[in-house]
């Protein structure tokens, strides 16, 4: 743990600042915003925002999770025996490859570093199709997704964090309890928290709020896509399948599980460069596979930066993207921290 301190006590309001003025300072709206949207004709009500960021739970719901989660191992499975002999190829690899990387980064890109945090700011059109990406990734909708991971910021690995690690005791079974609820077993609980206050930018957004609505109709469409590529290309009802179970089950689990070892391994394993409130850590292997979002101290400490990869060595395959549509001119404002703030969060 970080040494307490006057040093430290400002560290953290920083920190806790940064966030909590991601959803109106940057965006320029708040709880006042919402309010006038809702006397206009298409409005989101807090009884109908609470509806999709706090579902009831049913057995319906216990269900749909429970499939959401174990479905893509199970289709891993089924990929293994398929792969015995005959069931892969160039084509389904490509397939994989492909699918992984546009849901992948429609969460690092825009579920997280964009619609959370306003890390940068794009066009309309980019908006949607970053949220439709990040749909495909099976995560939940859009504005749950935001609210929970700004709740997360809010109270990180405190009590009324929806997923630390760190409050199940110690030694190998309190680490593996913790680790397991971080990873997925929270999703699997129900959630007590009013999360309606932590997306009122969204809220008032149509456009948002009408990818978010529609997420199970691009979660349909991420499974689709793989399995008609795949029957066009062999020209056999096979290969739809194969499509299918690679470009669509398969790599939903790598998604999840790339994703989810963000909020497990990297609240427990890993380097913790700068002053933080938090046990976040930056661990190297989940910062290569989940886009850079592995640098997880690094985004605690400046949780605002489109940057996460701060030294030269830490790839940070989410910045190169947006930095390179910042050079073409569809990304702009986009946020980074100074040479001095690095320098004074750094650890001492």
């Amino acid at each position: 743990m970080p040494p307490a301190g006057g040093s430290q006590e400002s560290t953290i309001t920083t920190a806790m600042t940064d966030v909590l003025t991601d959803a109106k300072t940057v965006a320029k709206t708040d709880a006042k915003t919402v309010a006038k949207t809702d006397a206009k004709t298409d409005v989101m009500t807090d009884a109908e925002c609470r509806a999709v960021l706090n579902p009831p739970d049913t057995l319906a719901n216990r269900v749909t999770t429970f499939i959401g989660v174990v479905g893509p191992f199970i289709g891993l499975l089924a990929a293994m025996y398929a792969l015995w002999g005959w069931a892969f190829s160039p084509v389904y690899l490509v397939l994989l490859i492909v699918m992984y990387l546009a849901s992948g980064l429609g969460i690092t890109i825009g579920y997280h570093r964009l619609f959370t945090h306003r890390a940068f700011k794009t066009s309309r059109t980019v908006e949607f199709v970053l949220g439709v990406l990040g749909s495909m990734a099976v995560e939940g909708p859009l504005l749950r997704w935001v609210a929970t991971h700004r709740c997360h910021h809010r109270h990180s690995d405190e009590r009324d964090d929806p997923h630390s690690p760190n409050h199940f005791g110690g030694g190998v079974f309190g680490v593996i309890s913790g680790w397991w609820h971080a990873h997925m077993g929270w999703i699997f609980i129900a959630k007590t928290i009013d999360l309606t206050p932590f997306v009122p930018d969204l809220r008032a957004d149509k456009l948002l709020r009408t990818v978010s609505r529609l997420f199970p109709v691009w979660v349909l469409l991420g499974f689709l896509i793989p399995a008609v590529l795949g029957g066009v290309i062999t020209l056999s009802w096979t290969g739809a399948l194969l499509g299918f179970l690679w470009g669509g089950v398969v790599r939903v689990f790598i998604v999840h599980h790339a994703t989810w070892s963000i909020n497990s391994v990297c609240h427990l394993w890993g380097q913790r460069p700068f002053e933080s409130r938090d046990e976040s850590r930056n661990n190297f292997l989940c910062g290569v596979l989940a886009f850079g979002e592995g640098w997880h101290n690094n985004h605690h400490a400046f949780p605002s930066s489109a940057r996460h990869g701060l030294r030269w060595w830490e790839f940070d395959m989410s910045y190169t993207v947006i930095r390179g549509m910042e050079l073409v001119g569809i990304a702009w404002r986009v946020r980074r921290p100074t040479l001095a703030r690095i320098a004074a969060r750094r650890a001492r």
